[in-house]
C-alpha cells in the first residue's frame, strides 16, 4: 500500500466553509430578507446589496479569526478550535431538539417587520436605494449571527486556509443569496429548519474532531 497523500488545505477549507455557509445560511434571517426584497424590487439590485454586506462581515469575520490564531500560542490554537466547533455544534444539536415547527416562520416575520420599518422611513426606489437598503439590513442582521460565528470559528482551525475559507465561504453566501431572490418563495415554504440545526450541528462536531488530530 502507498503512503496516502496529505489533504491539502486549501481545498479543505474551502469544502468546510461552503458546506457550513450553505447550511447555516439556509432558512436565515438575512435569506429571508433577500426573499423579501427581491418580491418588492429587482433581484439584481438585492443580490448585489445582499452579497456585498454579506462579504464586508465575511472579511470582519475571517480577521477575527485569524487574530485569534495570531494571538494564541499555536499548541493551544487547535485546543481552541475544538472546543469551539464541538461546542457550537452541541449547542445547535440542543437548539434543534427544542425548536418548534413554526420557528422559521418566525425568522420570516421577523425579517419582514424589519424591512417594513425600514422602508416605511424611504421615498426612494432607485436602483442605488435598493442596493443600500439591501446593504445596509443584511449587514446588521448578519453581525453576531450564526454564520458570522461559523466563519470565526472555521478562521480559528489551523488547517484552514485564508485563500479557501474566503473562496468557500463567498461562494456559500452568494449561492444562497442567489436562491432567495430566485427562487426563495419556493424554497422557503420547504425548508426544516431543525434539520438545517442537526446537519449543521453534526458538521461542527466533525470540525471538532478534525482540529483534534492537527
Amino acid at each position: 500500500m502507498g503512503t496516502p497523500l496529505p489533504t491539502d488545505p486549501g481545498a479543505a477549507a474551502f469544502g468546510a466553509s461552503l458546506t457550513a455557509i450553505t447550511l447555516a445560511e439556509l432558512g436565515d434571517k438575512t435569506f429571508f430578507m433577500a426573499l423579501i426584497l427581491a418580491a418588492r424590487h429587482r433581484a439584481r439590485e438585492v443580490f448585489i446589496g445582499a452579497f456585498g454586506a454579506l462579504t464586508a462581515v465575511t472579511l470582519i469575520s475571517l480577521g477575527l479569526g485569524y487574530g485569534l490564531r495570531e494571538l494564541l500560542p499555536p499548541r493551544v490554537v487547535p485546543w481552541l478550535a475544538a472546543a469551539l466547533f464541538m461546542g457550537f455544534g452541541i449547542k445547535l444539536l440542543i437548539e434543534a431538539q427544542r425548536m418548534r415547527a413554526d420557528e422559521a416562520d418566525e425568522e420570516q416575520q421577523e425579517a419582514e417587520k424589519t424591512i417594513n420599518e425600514a422602508e416605511s422611513q424611504r421615498r426612494r426606489t432607485t436602483p442605488w436605494a435598493v442596493i443600500q437598503e439591501a446593504f445596509v439590513l443584511v449587514f446588521i442582521a448578519e453581525l453576531g449571527d450564526r454564520t458570522q460565528f461559523t466563519t470565526v470559528f472555521l478562521a480559528t482551525a489551523p488547517a484552514f486556509t485564508f485563500a479557501g475559507l474566503l473562496a468557500g465561504t463567498l461562494l456559500g453566501h452568494a449561492l444562497v443569496t442567489w436562491l432567495a431572490v430566485g427562487a426563495g418563495k419556493w424554497i422557503g415554504g420547504r425548508i426544516s429548519e431543525k434539520l438545517l440545526y442537526r446537519l449543521s450541528g453534526g458538521l461542527f462536531l466533525v470540525f471538532g474532531l478534525f482540529a483534534l488530530k492537527q
